[in-house]
């Protein structure tokens, strides 16, 4: 990999107050990096910094791309500003803009990018609808087809999955994925989507909320604690992924199985307040008998783990 932007002891914030500091960071190509932290730490002011929207306090941002910076980075930040009678459309071409002449008409291979855009972004059917009749949802889709119209090298984005379902943050977050890996794009993206950032990007930049990020790949900054500390989750351990589950029964249960019904059933159980124990006399086991997943414990069996449940109530509390 090689790097399209770096910054040399950066110092952002707003009205001379800095929010963070001291910042020699590295962007490098065919990456996707999510910027993470607490609210107010100064996310957005570094993203608006980057994007030349905001005047840096002291230090540098060097562009290593070659290319001016209409052509070098497209932006998503979270202001929506364009005419509400404006048709998808119209707003996905004005990422073309960088590229035309003054006749201000496109080329065959513009339609193409444009079009294209629309396909990624999943959107085709919007570009007849005018921006007021869109959802926020939509709106802000269209809003990622235009960044990825404009077709730079870098793509900072600032909450791109906001407003939008989780099917659709998912494939969102896969398309960065594919940009930075396939295409060989920088894509820098503030997110609070912890979970789907620790299992897509490739490196993290962690506001701690003291003016400094820390950088790292996500699975160091798990193990390390450092996401813990920042985050300071509560009712969740994330090096587990699973939410704490309260034990209320003084009871506990054996269980056996594999894979995904087993994980869930696990699940299921310690939601209702029981401990997993392995030398349990309670035992549940998980099996599947001609393709129909079933649970039995003791001489009872169950067809639905809402029904495994029921029978652990009426037969072990």
């Amino acid at each position: 990999m090689s790097s399209v932007l770096k910054t040399r002891n950066l110092c952002v914030g707003h009205s001379e107050k800095a929010l963070l500091q001291g910042l020699d960071l590295t962007l490098e190509k065919g990456e996707l990096v999510c910027l993470m932290g607490p609210n107010g730490s100064g996310k957005s002011s570094l993203l608006h910094t980057l994007a030349g929207f905001l005047p840096k306090i002291n230090g540098s941002v060097e562009f290593l791309t070659g290319e001016p910076m209409e052509k070098s980075v497209s932006v998503v930040l979270t202001e929506k500003n364009f005419h509400p009678d404006l048709k998808a459309f119209e707003i996905v071409s004005m990422g073309r803009y960088p590229y035309l002449d003054w006749l201000m008409q496109f080329s065959g291979e513009d339609l193409e990018i444009i079009n294209l855009a629309f396909r990624s972004a999943g959107i085709s059917h919007l570009k007849e609808i005018r921006n007021h009749s869109m959802s926020d949802g939509q709106r802000q889709l269209v809003m990622i087809a235009r960044a990825l119209a404009q077709d730079t090298q870098i793509l900072i984005l600032d909450e791109p999955t906001s407003h939008l379902d989780l099917n659709n943050r998912v494939e969102i977050m896969n398309l960065f994925r594919r940009l930075a890996h396939e295409q060989g794009k920088a894509v820098l993206m503030a997110t609070h989507e912890l979970d789907l950032a620790l299992q897509t990007a490739d490196r993290v930049w962690l506001t701690d909320g003291n003016g400094n990020i820390r950088t790292g790949v996500p699975e160091d900054l798990v193990l390390d604690g450092s996401i813990d500390e920042v985050f300071r989750l509560k009712g969740f351990t994330l090096k587990t992924g699973k939410v704490d589950h309260m034990v209320t029964s003084n009871k506990s249960i054996a269980l056996h199985g594999e894979g995904y019904s087993y994980l869930w059933t696990k699940n299921a159980i310690e939601r209702m307040g029981f401990s997993i124990n392995p030398n349990s006399g309670s035992v549940v086991q998980v099996y599947e008998k001609e393709g129909v997943l079933s649970w039995r414990i003791g001489a009872h069996d169950a067809g639905t783990i809402a029904e495994l449940l029921e029978i652990i109530i009426n037969e072990i509390s």
